[in-house]
């Protein structure tokens, strides 16, 4: 048996099919896994997310300590509420974890992290914030196990979310992407993981059932951790241990975009390691792929392109629902250009090379390599 959130006897009530993911026993689907998707893509659906860690950050010395731990600079952080993608990083530039950072009313920080790398992550905070104690500022690094989060998806969300909690009205209605704000006890937060509008809902445990009741009643769709996946790589979303790991710098993953090289003076944890890999050009980008043709891809399906002396590899493949065919995300060598072959169940079949992002917002987004 494996850890379970408040809300595990709701899941099973609905009649979920429940799995381990993480270490947790959480819902994959309620029934039909693309009949979840779309009903995110086209209405609102509701995520029980509450096995992610959420972590606080705090201390005279937090602002400094987070300038040195993470990837991505938080004195872009500029007014409370507002929030930004880094990745967590060990020394020779591989991704320990990604994560989302707010700044909190009372200048401390909020961390997500993924539910599977929490124990990792809390441990290498810790080390670190104790090599930082030399500095004689104080860091303060709590994991909120008290708190659970709810994520709402889809174009209705935002609306729905307006007439459920009535006394957030305002605030959500004033929310800008990215970005978060208390009301009470809650944190509410207008980020996602699906490609569509959406909030997350950070509550404490004991009022996380009767919010969960009250999406229901209002028409959001219970949306297990199948439509999750779907969802996140038709929108071109990186899933850490499948298309990032220990191994993979950012560089790599297609988030050069999460690294803040400026200033220059800042000595994040794996700079020198990515200064060098970005003076000597990476051996390997994350593509996406577009397979027409019959079939579905699949991580660890080999991609070859003629010409090319060296082979990739699916990091994540699936059907895609909304598009209607197969997609994938693919670490192939830099010298690929715009077609390839997947060799599935000893066939070789073409795919298209795309950039990594497939749908948003309801709608496709492909388009081809640069």
């Amino acid at each position: 048996m494996g850890y379970r959130t408040p809300l595990y006897d709701y899941h099973l009530s609905l009649g979920a099919k429940i799995v381990d993911f993480g270490g947790w026993d959480m819902p994959l689907h309620y029934g039909s896994q693309i009949d979840e998707h779309h009903r995110v893509r086209q209405h609102a659906g509701v995520f029980d997310v509450s096995h992610m860690g959420i972590v606080d950050v705090s201390g005279a010395g937090a602002r400094a300590f987070l300038r040195h731990l993470l990837a991505n600079d938080v004195d872009r952080l500029k007014e409370p509420g507002k929030a930004l993608y880094s990745a967590l990083l060990n020394p020779q530039g591989g991704v320990i974890d990604d994560l989302i950072v707010y700044l909190l009313e009372d200048g401390s920080y909020r961390l997500v992290v993924n539910a599977g790398n929490r124990e990792k992550d809390l441990a290498w905070m810790a080390a670190r914030a104790e090599d930082f104690a030399t500095t004689n500022l104080e860091v303060t690094i709590a994991l909120r196990a008290d708190l659970g989060i709810l994520a709402v998806q889809g174009p209705e969300a935002i609306a729905l979310c307006r007439q459920v909690v009535p006394e957030a009205a305002v605030a959500i209605e004033g929310l800008k992407p990215f970005s978060g704000t208390a009301v009470g006890e809650r944190f509410i937060a207008r980020t996602g993981y699906t490609g569509e509008d959406g909030l997350e809902l950070m509550v404490p445990n004991d009022q996380l059932p009767a919010l969960w009741d009250a999406l229901l009643a209002a028409g959001v769709s219970p949306i297990g951790l199948g439509a999750r996946d779907t969802l996140r790589l038709e929108a071109g979303m990186n899933l850490y241990g499948n298309d990032m790991d220990e191994n993979t710098s950012p560089l790599e993953a297609n988030l050069g975009w999460t690294i803040a090289w400026e200033p220059v003076e800042r000595d994040f944890i794996g700079r020198q390691a990515l200064e060098q890999q970005r003076a000597e050009g990476v051996p390997t980008k994350l593509v996406g792929l577009v397979m027409t043709e019959r079939g579905v891809l699949r991580s660890h399906q080999m991609v070859t392109s003629d010409g090319a002396a060296n082979s990739g590899e699916i990091t994540s493949g699936t059907f895609s629902p909304t598009l209607g065919h197969a997609i994938a995300l693919a670490r192939v060598p830099v010298a690929f250009g715009a077609t390839a072959q997947v060799e599935i169940r000893g066939k070789t079949v073409p795919v298209k090379l795309v950039k990594p992002s497939f749908v948003r917002r309801g709608q496709a987004v492909v388009q081809p390599l640069d």
